[in-house]
């Protein structure tokens, strides 16, 4: 048998390592790509008793039904893994792979899509979420560089609830303190009232011991927390309705370990889930309507004329906002007459 010189050795083996090398740089210049049993975290603020987070749970579950078990999502519900205004840092710093929260709870940090829960009008928890999708779909604001959007949705008006009280007119609010926090508050005090900022669990309580004199929330509330066994109430008060918008995010680098096809699933999952939770906003207002009057609540109208004066009472928040995003260099005036197209068009 014929011997191979040292020479020819160290050549090969020489070579060999080259070739350990190229392979190694290779691998490590491609992105990670995440293998079949991925698993990722989800964290929800919601109790799992409510239908947000129900809903949340079954998204879930179709992103494994749908990538074939490429992708599987353990879920988080009730703040277990982030409180609500954890959460989307939580995702940005890999603490949880997705999050489900409020962006007014980062009040500044998300300009741009600030302008949808300005009190426009609106009428139902569907045409503010398509105004929430069709405005980050048409600015693609860098606010959101840092993670990937899955979708957003965003709850039914946010109307005036009293107890003990009638308000039909402006000075009716003269001298009522009522439970609301960031735009809401920001509406209560530009209406003549004044805002006071708790939580929604500690509400009730308030209410009932006549520390405040309601609040501003959408009708889901008085069921979904009980609102109406404290309040008598509610004013029709959609001329200047708010609402608040929910995100969905997924951590940045995460997303894209995911092949090609299994990001192309759960694309497909966020467009029909966005329509979900908006459905699930307007039946849960249903559901607290018919609460609301079970324990004896009254519906008011405005009086004659007073939509038109709560109207103009709002102008200098939405001035506010303009003035707000010009001075993070931000068209806001564009952003606020892009938002009030699409809800225009969404409640024709």
């Amino acid at each position: 048998m014929k011997r191979t010189s040292p020479t020819a050795l160290a050549t090969l083996a020489a070579l060999a390592a080259l070739g350990v090398l190229c392979v190694m740089a290779l691998c490590a210049a491609l992105p990670p790509v995440a293998q079949a049993g991925t698993r990722l975290t989800y964290s929800c603020f919601f109790p799992p008793t409510h239908v947000q987070s129900q809903l949340a749970e079954a998204w879930c579950k179709e992103v494994e039904k749908r990538t074939n078990g490429e992708v599987a999502v353990d879920f988080f519900p009730g703040g277990t893994l982030t409180k609500a205004e954890e959460a989307y840092d939580g995702v940005v710093q890999g603490m949880s792979d997705l999050g489900f929260s409020v962006l007014g709870y980062s009040r500044g940090r998300f300009p741009v899509m600030a302008a949808v829960d300005l009190p426009l009008g609106y009428r139902s928890g569907w045409a503010a979420t398509q105004v929430a999708n069709q405005v980050y779909a048409h600015f693609k604001p860098a606010e959101f560089n840092d993670v990937q959007p899955m979708y957003f949705h965003a709850h039914g008006p946010g109307l005036l609830h009293t107890a003990k009280k009638e308000v039909r007119k402006l000075e009716d609010l003269q001298g009522l303190k009522l439970r609301a926090t960031g735009n809401s508050g920001q509406l209560v005090k530009a209406l003549g009232g004044t805002p006071v900022a708790m939580s929604m669990p500690d509400s009730y309580q308030a209410i009932q011991k006549g520390v405040v004199n309601g609040g501003m929330y959408p009708v889901e509330t008085n069921k979904g927390w009980n609102m109406a066994e404290v309040v008598h109430f509610m004013t029709e008060t959609q001329p200047v309705a708010y609402t608040t918008t929910f995100f969905v995010v997924m951590n940045k680098a995460r997303w894209e370990s995911l092949s090609p096809k299994a990001r192309q699933a759960i694309a497909a999952i966020n467009v029909e889930w966005a329509e979900k939770h908006a459905q699930a906003w307007d039946a849960s207002d249903v559901v607290g309507m018919e609460f609301f009057k079970s324990k004896g609540g009254k519906v008011l109208p405005l009086n004659n004329g007073e939509a038109e004066r709560w109207i103009k009472a709002t102008e200098p928040l939405l001035a506010q906002y303009v003035q707000e995003a010009k001075a993070k260099g931000l068209d806001g005036q564009a952003v606020l007459n892009f938002a009030r197209q699409a809800l225009r068009k969404a409640q024709q």
